[in-house]
């Protein structure tokens, strides 16, 4: 297959009808590991608002289990993306998604936001660093494709456009950022997490990294200290050389989905139903 055969496919398609099937192309073939990172700094993101924070710090569950709420959230998020949300594995991801928020008060913008960082990071991230930037399909597949997903959650007055949803997302970012100490609870332990990754002795490495990556409100939402100055400009450029060569590798015949590899919380597999906070489990088990 040529390099941009899957790019030619997915430009034939109408993105609106279509968005479920460039979204799994998208996400699973063209880019696996740009997502994973767009994502993740698009939930860095949603612990910039304090009445988000908040109510993650309030569950105590980023604190205690950081990894496993990483690993839930990202499952149900690639489950979807893999099977589209009406039906099959990722209808159930969904639906298991409704179950653990339905145990929480959210209002409906700090809904709105979080969804908006769903589309709009992973866009900007891989027309940064992507192999290729994104066609226009694939941009406005991502927005239909969550905009359908919000709706089934129940979130209401959604933005019509991307482009009105996209403004959105930046007037609230601008409006809404500013430090708390819970922002700076559950942003160090997801830092700390990252971490954790990696040998201890590269620790203080990874840390710098982290915030090498953040931009400057995020930074002060959380109370991080700024970077190395010299570490923004590395990261930007490492990552852009990661993209040039990849843009070198033949096409991936076989999807990448975050569900397809091995993950430390689960590492023997998982059945969806048992994805969530365990004290949510334990009172389901227990009706």
């Amino acid at each position: 297959m040529p390099r941009f055969a899957r790019l030619h496919e997915i430009q034939q398609l109408d993105p609106e009808r279509d968005h479920v099937k460039i979204q799994h192309l998208s996400t699973g073939y063209e880019f696996p590991w740009d997502t994973v990172r767009a994502l993740e700094i698009a939930l860095y993101r949603t612990y910039c608002v304090p009445s988000i924070s908040a109510l993650l710090d309030r569950t105590g569950e980023f604190r205690h289990r950081t990894q496993q709420r990483y690993d839930d959230t990202s499952l149900i998020v690639a489950e979807m993306c893999k099977s589209g949300y009406e039906s099959g594995r990722g209808r159930e991801a969904l639906e298991r998604m409704n179950w653990i928020h339905g145990h929480f008060k959210i209002a409906n913008e700090d809904y709105h936001y979080v969804l908006s960082t769903f589309i709009y990071e992973p866009i900007r991230w891989i027309d940064n660093f992507g192999w290729r930037k994104l066609c226009e399909q694939e941009k406005l597949a991502a927005y239909y494709f969550w905009r359908e997903v919000g709706k089934r959650m129940g979130i209401t007055n959604i933005p019509p456009t991307y482009e009105e949803f996209e403004r959105y997302n930046r007037d609230y970012e601008r409006d809404k950022f500013r430090y708390a100490d819970s922002n700076q609870r559950v942003g160090s332990a997801t830092r700390d997490l990252f971490a954790s990754w990696f040998p201890r002795l590269f620790a203080p490495m990874v840390r710098h990294g982290i915030y090498a990556t953040l931009d400057e409100r995020m930074l002060a939402a959380f109370g991080f200290p700024r970077p190395f100055a010299f570490l923004p400009p590395l990261a930007r450029f490492a990552l852009k050389m990661r993209g040039k060569f990849v843009r070198l590798l033949p096409p991936r015949k076989q999807p990448n989905f975050f569900t397809d590899i091995p993950n430390r919380t689960y590492p023997k597999g998982y059945e969806i139903a048992e994805l969530g906070p365990p004290r949510l489990l334990k009172a389901a088990a227990t009706k």
